[in-house]
């Protein structure tokens, strides 16, 4: 008799890996730390530019208000309290900060009702619009100090091709206060409406085009529509002209400083004029146009704060 062999059962593979996944080789980085780097190397070139010609200028003009700092001497020493006193107490301080609100406030009216005039004038899309939207943007791309000097020409009594009418009807375009700032107000509204109107006219161009069929089906009026569907959808681009205007104009030196050089009778000084004849006219004193900087630079931070605060405030 044979004998019969009984093979013993087969066990299934051993799928069990006991050892660990292999680390990642050496000097290579991963995928987030090289897209971190790489955002790092981006904003270097920013970073640098605005720590060296912002925040470095910005940390001078601080110390420099602090001290007594002669425009030949360089730092003095310890003298704050006494800039800022002389700033407040200095014979134009008072008027060129009226002034300087006086044409804050007409420059911002007109440029925005201007800009948002010539947005809705230019709105629609066609050949004729589109001629319209070039004419008007044109003057921006002068730059400031070149278009103050071409009406610098255009206002003179000797040069202006408008001399003939100016000697017939006895007037000067920058011979008295009034004259002088509506003179100026009017180059930067020339200068300045098609660069708001291109604000503008991208803020309309973002409300929905259903949100005005919708008004018209319900039977709303245009003025009706524009006060109450385009204002209030367009309030960002209002709270953003907004400061960008009222900063500007509370900053502004060349114009004047081309046009009328403060006059007549130190009537048109800015409070950026004044810094300027603090600090290389007459005083010299560095410190003491610190002071005054520093005293315009918290005002400007104020005022867009009550801005912005004022436009989402309305929004909400």
């Amino acid at each position: 008799m044979s004998e019969t062999s009984v093979d013993a059962p087969s066990r299934p593979p051993d799928t069990r890996t006991d050892s660990p996944p292999d680390p990642p080789a050496r000097g290579r980085a991963r995928p987030r730390d090289r897209r971190s780097l790489l955002g790092w190397l981006y904003a270097t070139p920013t970073a640098v530019f605005v720590v060296a010609l912002f925040l470095v200028p910005l940390g001078l003009v601080v110390e420099m208000s602090l001290s007594r700092w002669p425009l030949l001497t360089g730092d003095q020493g310890f003298n704050a309290p006494a800039n800022f006193v002389k700033a407040v107490d200095h014979r134009f301080f008072t008027d060129s900060v009226v002034f300087t609100l006086k044409y804050t406030a007409l420059a911002t009216v007109l440029l925005l009702v201007i800009g948002l005039g010539l947005a809705l004038l230019v709105q629609e899309s066609s050949r004729w619009n589109n001629l319209l939207r070039a004419s008007f943007l044109i003057p921006s791309a002068l730059g400031l100090a070149s278009a103050s000097l071409l009406f610098y020409v255009f206002y003179s009594p000797f040069a202006s091709p408008l001399k003939s009418l100016m000697d017939s009807w006895g007037f000067t375009f920058l011979g008295t206060p009034t004259g002088a700032l509506l003179s100026t107000t009017f180059l930067i509204v020339w200068r300045f409406a098609g660069f708001y109107m291109v604000l503008m006219l991208v803020g309309l161009q973002g409300i929905p085009a259903d949100v005005f069929e919708a008004a018209r089906s319900d039977g709303a009026t245009r003025w009706q529509t524009f006060r109450l569907v385009t204002l209030p959808l367009l309030r960002p681009t209002l709270a953003l002209t907004t400061v960008l205007c009222v900063t500007g104009s509370l900053l502004a030196f060349e114009q004047f400083y081309i046009l009328t050089k403060g006059g007549p009778d130190n009537s048109t000084i800015t409070v950026v004029q004044l810094i300027y004849m603090v600090a290389f006219q007459g005083q010299n004193d560095l410190g003491v146009a610190g002071a005054i900087s520093v005293i315009a630079l918290l005002a400007l931070i104020v005022l867009n704060a009550v801005q912005l605060r004022a436009f989402r405030s309305e929004e909400k």
